[in-house]
């Protein structure tokens, strides 16, 4: 009988309330703090997509977009970059090339004052001035009287034609009068992307608008591999058909400029209206003599050679190739 008081004593303070509600407390705040870090990790990289939107979105012009400059470089996103200073040679240091010459400025000068023009293919040999009689052209006809600078150059990349109905939809809307320009531009292998330029230059439903014309520059009259025009005849059931449709590219292009490599004399006529241009101050005998050499160990002569040998020399002279 004495014996149950004892345990009953002994009991409660074997039950100490205290300890359970410690360990129910610590156990819910180290499970919490868990997904609160994934929560963080979660809502920064929510942030991070959502502040890339917005940029993304931005990649995309309109036709205000084109009063930014006089130049620019289409981007296959929707983008066009502005070029504020143009990498160009002056119209009047382009030797050897003057019937060219005088025929792409009659073409864009119509063009540019809203009369019907051609587009123009300028094809030939490598480094005579092609794509610098471009360049130069666009900013000779924009300084004249009633064009004004609403003449516009935009750039797009040979790997970029599949996009030009893009951004032929894009110019379509434009108040400006617009050059796209393509330089070295030419089809190789399988490689279809050829159908987007011929759509636009003619074929399509909507054909080329008014106030675009297309500017292209290649080595090649036609565009195309010789290998690969004689690999459509060989193959095809009837291959007269098969190598019109790629020739066709070429016909697409109302004005055709032949460029040819050039005579010792222009070559030399190119150097020295480069010397007299930057003041380099050297005896003509000298820098002819030394421009002959320059051409010979080079194998070639053409405008690139020239202007490459006029940086030589100026580098060594410590002239500046500054335009006046």
């Amino acid at each position: 009988m004495a014996k149950k008081p004892v345990k009953a004593a002994t009991r409660v303070p074997a039950k100490p309330a205290s300890r359970k509600p410690s360990t129910s407390r610590a156990k819910p705040a180290t499970k919490s703090a868990a997904p609160r870090g994934i929560d963080e990790r979660i809502a920064l990289a929510l942030e991070a997509i959502a502040a890339g939107l917005p940029k993304a979105a931005e990649q995309v012009s309109t036709p205000e977009s084109l009063k930014e400059a006089d130049a620019f470089v289409w981007q296959p996103n929707g983008h066009l970059i502005a070029v504020p200073r143009v990498s160009r040679v002056e119209l009047g240091l382009l030797k050897g090339v003057d019937r060219m010459r005088d025929i792409l400025i009659e073409n864009t000068e119509r063009f540019a004052k809203g009369l019907p023009a051609n587009n123009a293919l300028l094809w030939g040999a490598r480094g005579m001035g092609k794509s610098s009689l471009v360049k130069a052209s666009h900013a000779a006809v924009n300084a004249m009287d009633g064009v004004n600078g609403r003449l516009k150059l935009i750039e797009i990349h040979r790997e970029d034609i599949e996009s030009l109905p893009m951004l032929m939809a894009l110019l379509r809307q434009s108040e400006f009068q617009i050059i796209v320009f393509c330089d070295d531009l030419s089809f190789d292998g399988n490689d279809a992307s050829y159908k987007s330029l011929k759509a636009v230059l003619e074929g399509g439903i909507e054909g080329r608008p008014e106030n675009v014309i297309l500017y292209a520059t290649s080595n090649r009259r036609h565009l195309l591999a010789r290998d690969m025009i004689e690999n459509e005849r060989s193959t095809a059931i009837n291959p007269g058909e098969a190598v019109e449709e790629k020739v066709s590219l070429s016909d697409r292009f109302g004005l055709w400029l032949g460029f040819h490599k050039c005579s010792q004399e222009e070559y030399l006529d190119m150097v020295m209206g480069y010397a007299r241009h930057f003041n380099m101050g050297i005896p003509e005998a000298e820098l002819e003599r030394e421009a002959l050499e320059w051409a010979t160990t080079r194998g070639s002569r053409s405008g690139r050679v020239a202007w490459q040998f006029v940086q030589e020399v100026a580098g060594r002279l410590g002239v500046r190739l500054n335009a006046k």
